[in-house]
């Protein structure tokens, strides 16, 4: 919370990147004062509309209402209660079966963008850190491709510096 209370005072919205995407890690992270979560290893529609459902408040979702660090234990409650419906969502795909699901992925509702972890989704594909190889640089496009089907916001963890990779993504 004190994290989160420091990022605000510098006008940005404080995220966090959840352990697990599990109920329990959403609610922690939002009633602390995180203005949304990045929930790691999605792999299907159906569990990333798990992972919305624990992140807002009804009757969009089914996380608990009550006073928290998120609304100043109850001094901004009636401010609080729109934002709870919907927090800043973005989903990590760090697995083949998520690429292979993605179209379903970018249509959940909520969803506001992704980010590809590579390391375990190369690892998924069995070429561990094998960014280079012809076979994840495909893989790259067609998440790329399908982000801009659906007007998804793709972020790329750059995992080495790389101006010429960084120019890249963002002309992607």
């Amino acid at each position: 919370p004190d994290l989160f209370r420091a990022i605000e005072l510098g006008d940005t919205l404080p995220l966090a990147r959840i352990a697990e995407s599990k109920t329990k890690d959403c609610k922690q992270a939002l009633d602390a004062g995180a203005g949304g979560i990045i929930a790691p290893m999605i792999e299907s529609a159906e569990q990333l509309t798990m992972v919305r459902n624990a992140c807002c408040w009804p009757p969009v979702g089914t996380r608990g209402v009550g006073f928290s660090r998120a609304n100043l234990f109850g001094k901004n409650f009636e401010s609080y209660k729109e934002e709870a419906q919907s927090p800043l969502l973005i989903a990590q795909i760090e697995h083949i079966n998520a690429v292979n699901n993605l179209d379903e992925i970018l249509q959940v509702n909520g969803l506001d963008a992704i980010i590809v972890g590579p390391y375990d989704l190369s690892a998924s594909m069995g070429i561990t850190g094998g960014f280079d190889s012809q076979k994840f640089t495909d893989v790259m496009d067609s998440i790329i491709n399908c982000c801009k089907k659906h007007h998804m916001p793709c972020g790329d963890h750059v995992v080495q510096p790389n101006s010429k990779l960084l120019k890249k993504r963002i002309s992607e």
